[in-house]
């Protein structure tokens, strides 16, 4: 068979699956339909990524060259580009006293921790309250799905009160518990639980001889690992983001987690340098688009078997 003959054959087969997957002609959308859906996904994508390259643009400009030159590109000659950005991370380390990078250190650090922590905790409740019966479930879950409206600047002051009274305020523990704990967690732990786990399936383990723990273990976290991806993301990006708790609990510049850090800079009364401050942001929440990125399919994953009964 030559060449031209099996490119025309695996262009048959590409076609043979194209129709097969197409929709009937009554379902399918229109034209018009389509370039409306188009525009509103481009204008949804530069709403998104704008942000993103106006920072980038930013951080490589001086005080001055920030008002005096145009917004939406850079100051400078591309080739000169490296020395601007050389130019403001040593800005940006000498704010910091060269605490920038341990900051980041330690947001990675809080951030871990209490997803991790929280993510099992919370699968492991609201597989608890999915599929075991016992007195006190419906109170329970109310109780808790009440906690989902509580807001969490409500909660911190009496937190710092119970942790300064065990001594662990200014400590990374009164970070990390605090965050651990997520109604929100627990409400996708249970749904995910009700949806992806059978309970065919633990009636089948336990007629084998099978444990709770066992099976919690060696079956429920496999079926449930895309919601467990869901709900660390979920927490992840909140202790990331958390800026009130650090503020209340931490007084060390240490244990500053990268929000708080940067902002201790902005709030002294000599500084004016916002190219070094776009830097840091930027800087900072590059851990949080790698770990998307890199977790992206996952939670995709996860939030299909969220939205599908069965």
């Amino acid at each position: 068979m030559s060449i031209a003959t099996r490119r025309e054959a695996r262009r048959a087969e590409r076609r043979r699956e194209r129709a097969q997957a197409d929709l009937p002609r009554s379902m399918r959308p229109s034209k018009a339909v389509k370039t409306i859906t188009v525009v509103v996904l481009v204008v949804a994508l530069v709403y998104f990524l704008f942000p993103i390259y106006w920072a980038i643009v930013a951080s490589t400009k001086t005080p001055s060259q920030l008002t005096g030159s145009n917004g939406l590109w850079f100051a400078v000659p591309l080739n000169e580009l490296p020395d601007a950005i050389a130019a403001n991370y040593a800005t940006l380390l000498g704010w910091t006293s060269d605490r920038f990078w341990r900051w980041v250190g330690n947001s990675l650090l809080y951030s871990c921790v209490s997803a991790l922590v929280g993510t099992v905790v919370s699968v492991m409740a609201g597989y608890a309250t999915a599929k075991f019966r016992f007195r006190g479930k419906g109170v329970t879950i109310g109780i808790i799905m009440a906690a989902m409206l509580m807001p969490a600047t409500l909660l911190t002051i009496p937190q710092y009160a119970i942790f300064n009274a065990l001594h662990l305020d200014n400590t990374m523990l009164a970070v990390i518990i605090p965050c651990c704990v997520s109604p929100f967690g627990f409400f996708l732990g249970r749904v995910y639980a009700q949806s992806s786990v059978p309970d065919e399936l633990l009636e089948a383990a336990r007629i084998d001889g099978a444990g709770e723990a066992r099976i919690f273990f060696t079956m429920v976290l496999r079926l449930l690992a895309p919601a467990m991806v869901t709900i660390f993301l979920f927490m992840f990006v909140a202790t990331w983001n958390n800026f009130l708790l650090p503020l209340m609990m931490l007084s060390s510049e240490d244990l500053y987690p990268v929000t708080l850090g940067l902002y201790g800079m902005v709030s002294l009364a000599v500084f004016n340098d916002r190219g070094a401050l776009m830097m840091g942001a930027l800087l900072g929440v590059l851990p949080v688009i790698i770990l998307f990125l890199t977790l992206q399919r996952f939670w995709r994953a996860g939030l299909a078997a969220g939205a599908v009964k069965g």
